[in-house]
């Protein structure tokens, strides 16, 4: 009998529909979401599993998706990020890529597209 893993995300985003509708998309796909409404929260929270994968929002009340992607990648051993956006522009792009996102999406892209990227860099 073969036992299979799930795949844990972190979802943060200050967006409680967001966090809540992904969330489904991602239970439905058989993954395990966790959902935080702050980088703040994120960073708080001891007691979470290992995540295979982390979906930021780039604009977050507080500290900023990009900000908490270059804290983590500043303390070494992370999942692979992928930011998610409504608002785009070419700097805030430019900043995802710098700190080395696996994938970069607006929040109008299709949740199909989303889910392969989460399985590709969770992969």
């Amino acid at each position: 009998m073969s036992t299979i893993t799930p795949i844990y995300v972190a979802v943060v985003d200050d967006d409680e529909s967001l966090c809540r509708s992904l969330g489904r998309l991602l239970r439905a796909s058989g993954m395990q979401p966790i959902t935080y409404g702050s980088a703040e929260a994120f960073l708080a929270d001891t007691k979470h599993p290992r995540f295979d994968c982390l979906v930021f929002d780039v604009q977050l009340g507080g500290m900023s998706g990009i900000e908490l992607a270059q804290r983590l990648v500043a303390e070494g051993g992370h999942a692979p990020f992928i930011f998610i956006t409504a608002h785009d522009d070419r700097e805030m792009r430019a900043a995802a890529q710098a700190v080395g996102c696996a994938a970069y999406f607006r929040k109008n892209d299709t949740g199909a597209d989303v889910l392969e990227a989460i399985r590709r860099a969770a992969g």
